[in-house]
């Protein structure tokens, strides 16, 4: 027998164990680790008051489970994901915000030098608009996840971040809303870039990312300025490669080149024109393993894939700002 078939043997055999255990057994083994970890929260400073009132009486999520061991394979070409997350209706819509909230979203601009169209494009694809923003309640999820065994370390880290934004005051334990795996708002930040990243732009004491446009606006265009964002440039271009050409260049981690030199070796926009003669330095993507498509990207590029590592994300990012301005 093969040491991966002893392992889902294994793990099938412990896992009819877990799931057979009766309802009152699952609850005790619950409660016994949401105590201990209850006095870790206590011990890493959070407060014996916040502690009491966000985790007393919360039980396990099964459908936070559930969602958790069925993520979808990610099967989408990179063309039917653009049909569904960049719509002419998303378009549409990300215009009248764009246009709606202009005088916000310059100051946002004048303080941390990103391009307002980007802070819309971010908001229009994580929550469209701040619509879809989850219905879970954040800290039983989170410690759903964290008592599970799968990426308990990644979800205990998470749940602590979330106790002390509570402590800190941004929002009550019960008002806490987000995704079933703890993406909190109108920007979908985990607990910890919450901490690392959301501001107080409305300067009323508290990061608000639910319900204030004000903080919502700030936070993204923070995450992004530390993210290294350069406000002078854009995120990149689709282009056209000779033929032949050398493959390996295509390769955003290790090849990065002046735009001038991309030129010499015959890489065109895609109506078959000249790059553009600045001093900026950029890498080739295609966003589907060599198919599809290739796209001369920039640092600012590079900064939306700290936000989500997705290359089909960071483009349609792109393609919505883009859209939002070329009218």
């Amino acid at each position: 027998m093969n040491g991966r078939l002893r392992c889902q043997i294994l793990f099938s055999f412990f896992g009819i164990i877990l799931f057979a255990l009766p309802p009152d057994a699952k609850a005790a083994d619950f409660d016994a680790w949401l105590k201990e970890f209850s006095v870790e929260a206590t011990a890493k400073g959070i407060s014996a008051d916040t502690v009491k009132n966000a985790l007393t009486g919360i039980t396990p999520i099964p459908r936070v489970i559930e969602l958790d061991r069925r993520q979808p394979e990610f099967t989408l070409t990179f063309s039917d994901y653009m049909k569904r997350v960049v719509t002419v209706t998303r378009i549409k819509k990300a215009r009248v915000r764009y246009d709606k909230h202009k005088v916000l979203l310059d100051r946002v601009s004048k303080r941390y030098g990103v391009q307002p169209r980007f802070i819309v494009a971010l908001w229009g694809i994580e929550t469209d608009f701040g619509r879809l923003t989850g219905g879970f309640d954040v800290i039983p999820a989170l410690a759903t996840l964290a008592h599970d065994g799968r990426r308990s370390a990644f979800f205990r880290a998470q749940l602590l971040n979330a106790l002390t934004i509570v402590d800190q005051g941004h929002i009550a334990a019960d008002k806490m809303k987000g995704s079933w795996a703890g993406a909190m708002g109108q920007v979908q930040f985990m607990p910890s870039s919450f901490l690392n990243f959301a501001v107080d732009f409305d300067g009323n004491g508290r990061k608000n990312l639910w319900t204030s446009q004000e903080d919502v606006f700030g936070s993204a265009a923070n995450y992004l300025a530390k993210s290294g964002w350069n406000g002078s440039e854009t995120w990149g271009r689709k282009v056209t490669l000779p033929t032949p050409f050398d493959v390996s260049l295509i390769n955003y981690k290790k090849v990065t080149k002046p735009l001038k030199e991309w030129d010499a070796l015959g890489v065109r926009r895609n109506d078959g024109s000249r790059l553009p003669d600045v001093e900026i330095k950029g890498s080739l993507v295609q966003p589907k393993d060599g198919q599809g498509p290739s796209f001369l990207i920039y640092g600012n590029y590079r900064a939306i894939l700290k936000w989500n590592r997705s290359h089909f994300f960071a483009l349609a990012v792109g393609h919505l700002a883009d859209a939002i301005i070329h009218r």
